[in-house]
């Protein structure tokens, strides 16, 4: 039986060996802000990287949501903000903090997976969270998009994840991503995701037409002004955003002003279509941005009127206007452009016209019953 001892001590310290060299997780990055660099890996910008089977936030990023986020074909996403030491955004109304040079913003878009690989339209927080980063062995990956605050302006960048979901790399073409997404009916439907390339992300982070400047759209005071529920405890973000130096100018989130959330049914429905049209449609659809020549303003500061669209005869919409009159006919919405352009997935006629492959149901359902509520005629 000696060899056979032997044999078990040698399977034993090669198994032994084996695991001793096993590779170790790589080391977490510090966020790093690259001035004029763009890194092939998502993970040297140190922002949101990959630790085992979670995405963790490097040190002082912080995430946030918006009241009302634009819809991206029912697509989660996890939201980040970084700033060097000693940097600071200034508090700016209502409107889009003032961010300082060397900020970073992430945005990941993910879904929660389902088996057979689909994905789920209604995530569950709770299985799909680790900490404040993500649990990888519960979500599908897609894209991870950037915006850089450089000395000469904003810089976009997208990273699109790998199928095993250990990297993300930087991708400027576009892509397109095959998904099955699963109702909250249970009922199935295939769609393609689109991930946008580099021109396209200035279609929609340069709202003034004439400069053409890249600005971030979402992370304006009136949609920060809520409470998230951070690792430690739930807070209003404007207050979490000056605790960590990374806000001044606020003294007071009272003071700020708050959109409603489009989802919130005990707010007016007036107010809640108002936010949703203008968090997908008004950085578009405002006095100066690029469908100013539609002369539909569908941004907050544009009160309800034939601006917004009531009664008002479209400029050049073609096919897009469903041989409708008018982009908004008070008391039918069967008869307003504005609805049926958002339920249509024709490219010639959808709007947004970026940013979506599928319909969204209940954004559509919430316009409809806003404008089916309205009082008037256009006759």
């Amino acid at each position: 039986m000696t060899w056979f001892r032997v044999l078990i001590s040698c399977l034993l310290l090669s198994a032994g060996l084996a695991a001793c060299t096993k590779e170790a997780p790589p080391a977490l990055v510090d966020p790093t802000y690259f001035a004029s660099e763009n890194p092939k890996s998502l993970r040297e910008w140190g922002m949101v990287q990959v630790s085992g089977d979670a995405l963790v936030l490097g040190s002082r990023v912080t995430p946030y949501d918006l009241t009302t986020p634009l819809f991206t074909d029912y697509a989660q996403k996890l939201r980040t903000i970084w700033m060097p030491p000693g940097a600071s955004a200034q508090y700016a109304g209502g409107e889009l903090l003032s961010f300082p040079v060397g900020t970073v913003i992430t945005k990941t878009f993910f879904y929660q997976a389902a088996p057979g690989g689909k994905v789920l339209q209604k995530a569950d927080q709770a299985q799909i969270h680790s900490g404040e980063g993500l649990n990888l062995r519960r979500v599908r990956m897609i894209e991870t998009r950037l915006l850089i605050h450089r000395s000469e302006g904003w810089t976009a960048l997208t990273y699109l994840w790998n199928e095993a979901q250990t990297e993300a790399v930087l991708h400027r073409v576009g892509a397109v991503v095959p998904l099955k997404l699963v109702g909250e009916d249970g009922v199935d439907e295939p769609f393609s995701y689109v991930v946008p390339n580099v021109t396209q992300c200035a279609a929609c982070h340069a709202p003034n037409v004439t400069t053409r400047v890249i600005n971030p759209i979402g992370p304006k005071a009136r949609l920060l002004n809520r409470d998230f529920a951070y690792s430690d405890r739930t807070e209003n973000q404007l207050s979490r955003l000056t605790e960590m130096g990374y806000l001044r100018g606020l003294d007071n989130p009272k003071a700020a002003p708050a959109d409603v959330s489009w989802t919130d049914q005990s707010a007016p429905l007036e107010a809640r279509a108002r936010a949703y049209l203008d968090v997908n449609c008004g950085h578009c659809h405002n006095p100066t941005g690029p469908a100013d020549t539609s002369g539909l303003y569908l941004n907050a500061a544009t009160p309800v009127s034939g601006r917004s669209g009531v009664c008002k005869m479209p400029v050049a919409a073609g096919a897009g206007t469903g041989d409708h009159r008018f982009d908004i006919v008070p008391g039918e919405a069967d008869e307003s452009i504005i609805p049926y352009r958002m339920e249509s997935t024709n490219p010639a006629v959808m709007m947004p016209e970026i940013g979506r492959s599928l319909r969204h149901r209940e954004g559509v359902a919430l316009v409809r019953f806003w404008i089916d509520s309205m009082e008037g005629s256009c006759r």
